[in-house]
């Protein structure tokens, strides 16, 4: 399972895109035992941008205990599950 990938998708499930630090934990481990597809789709998604740093690139930042997906983020991972970047 691609870290990374799995708060960008976690965050965008949420309402205004932020999520606590306790979501974000019970949603990763949701996510981790949830069987080889996810972890397969994750690193697929991974490897469209191999380079991806959610917090140097801006596309995640920390706010009110917890971490927030910003536009751009939004936008990469759009790009990324449209296969274009």
């Amino acid at each position: 399972m691609n870290f990374q990938v799995t708060v960008l998708k976690i965050l965008v499930s949420y309402l205004q895109g932020h999520a606590s630090m306790a979501e974000l934990k019970r949603d990763m481990a949701l996510l981790a035992t949830s069987g080889r597809d996810w972890a397969e789709r994750t690193r697929r998604l991974a490897a469209r941008v191999p380079d991806l740093d959610i917090f140097a690139q801006g596309l995640v930042e920390r706010r009110d205990g917890g971490w927030r997906i910003t536009e751009k983020g939004r936008a990469v991972l759009k790009a990324m599950e449209q296969e274009r970047l």
